[in-house]
């Protein structure tokens, strides 16, 4: 059962569509490269569609109808968007789920020092990663820093053409013998991903020889405390993360491609988002989740661990006057359906003996459903009812949504996780539903502009039929 091509279906009409969508997306992409900046730039974005604050209507005890749009922010790193249906919420929402963090480097909380007339900051990677993958890129880095007086100093170097950017070295090839006779997982060992910053001296007077130890770590702090107000101990508070430098850059002669960092997961949020602004009148309550900390297991108070959701839910039954008891709420999440957006691994035939050729994802074929994901046996994973998935094929061609279905990699080979088994939890409905990724998790993915089109198809059809 191979699956159609995308592109070989398009009309000129549909071709402009699909290229305007990608340039949308493709500069979403490059201007955020963290949970904060998404979550922002979705939250802002929510607004101007007419979007209002949850938390607000809760605050100011105004009353939720059919047709109202709400959202909630978490924290300032996830948001949870609702239009809420003309059915009672208690049947249940339709749910799309992704998340916003990728895999990174984040910066210590005591990360600076001063090794041989160079200036570093030490980090921590940040998910599942090839550690060789990260040296010697430009590297930009983002984030927040809060001050002990309340105020925070939002952080974004290395993006702007005259910004300086970081980077962590790497042996020269001469004298890399046995470095490359260590397997891969170890040539780069996590400890090593050390971001060089600066190799400049300050310059000390002579009646200040006391301040002789690491200059070119003080003229560091100099810079530091000049443009940013900040002292050495503001980095006990601060969330820095180290991402690559650069923008999100269309792949390819024929530009069927986007080339970027952190299409794992936004390249579902992105367009699990544009669908939930472009539902209108829903029958059931639609609802759009983007979630942080799934790289690392979906934990805290901002990850699909967290309460956040189920209690944004008993505030919406509440405000829209259709919240009885627990019972409700329990109701409204049992009766659900969700599409669990994640990314997929796409065929690589440089790699050809990783993948079951029936069973795997290609670019270009559309938004790919993954069963089950898990490791091995299946161990770990959500394993989608085979009802859900008929209901799910019959919307997908009645709105003629090109589709195709993929393990994650040979059955003794693959293995991944996903929101879905946290949603699953709750008894609902859910199935993993994404776009198919090249490089995934490297510091640049690539995926097919066809794939991302057809996933906002998919999604704005779920909500609309499901």
């Amino acid at each position: 059962m191979e699956r159609e091509n995308a592109w070989t279906s398009y009309s000129a009409t549909e071709l402009k569509k699909v290229g305007t969508f990608a340039e949308e997306y493709r500069s979403f992409l490059s201007d955020c490269k963290t949970e904060r900046e998404c979550t922002a730039f979705f939250v802002e974005k929510a607004k101007a569609a007419g979007f209002s604050d949850l938390k607000e209507i809760i605050a100011k005890k105004k009353k939720l109808k059919a047709g109202d749009k709400v959202y909630a922010s978490n924290y300032g790193k996830a948001i949870a968007c609702f239009v809420i249906g003309t059915e009672p919420i208690e049947k249940g929402i339709n749910i799309l789920g992704a998340h916003i963090d990728s895999p990174r480097m984040d910066i210590k909380q005591n990360p600076l020092y001063e090794d041989t007339d160079l200036a570093l900051l030490d980090t921590h990677y940040y998910g599942g990663v090839k550690k060789y993958q990260w040296v010697t890129l430009p590297l930009a880095i983002h984030g927040v820093i809060a001050k002990k007086d309340g105020k925070v100093i939002e952080v974004r170097i290395g993006e702007n053409e005259d910004d300086p950017v970081f980077g962590v070295t790497d042996l020269l090839i001469h004298l890399a013998e046995e470095q490359l006779k260590k397997p891969g997982n170890k040539v780069v060992e996590g400890e090593a991903l050390d971001i060089l910053i600066g190799s400049q001296p300050l310059k000390i007077n002579a009646k200040d020889k006391d301040k002789e130890k690491d200059k070119v770590k003080q003229n560091i702090l100099k810079i530091l405390k000049k443009t940013y107000n900040i002292e050495e101990e503001d980095f006990l508070s601060a969330e820095l993360e180290v991402v690559p430098a650069g923008k999100a850059r269309d792949f390819g002669f024929d530009r069927s491609m986007i080339m970027g960092y952190g299409h794992d997961d936004r390249s579902c949020a992105y367009p699990s988002f544009e669908a939930i602004l472009d539902v209108k009148d829903p029958k059931r309550t639609s609802a759009c989740l983007l979630v942080d900390k799934e790289e690392i297991g979906s934990v805290g108070a901002t990850g699909m661990h967290s309460r956040f959701f189920e209690n944004m839910v008993a505030e919406l039954m509440s405000a829209a006057g259709q919240y009885e008891s627990d019972i409700s709420v329990r109701r409204a999440f049992e009766n659900s359906k969700a599409l669990s957006s994640d990314v997929s691994a796409a065929f690589d035939p440089a790699y050809a003996s990783a993948f079951e050729k029936k069973n795997c994802a290609y670019l270009g074929r559309g938004i790919v459903f993954n069963k089950f994901t898990g490791a091995r046996g299946k161990s770990g994973s959500n394993d989608a009812n085979a009802e859900y998935i008929g209901e799910l094929r019959r919307i997908l061609d009645k709105n003629k949504v090109f589709y195709q279905t993929a393990e994650l990699g040979k059955v003794d080979v693959g293995g991944g996780g996903t929101i879905a088994y946290i949603l699953g939890n709750y008894g609902m409905q859910v199935i993993d539903s994404g776009v198919a990724v090249l490089n995934m998790h490297a510091p640049w993915e690539i995926i097919s502009k066809a794939d991302l089109y057809e996933a906002y198809k998919c999604y704005l059809a779920f909500l609309k039929e499901a």
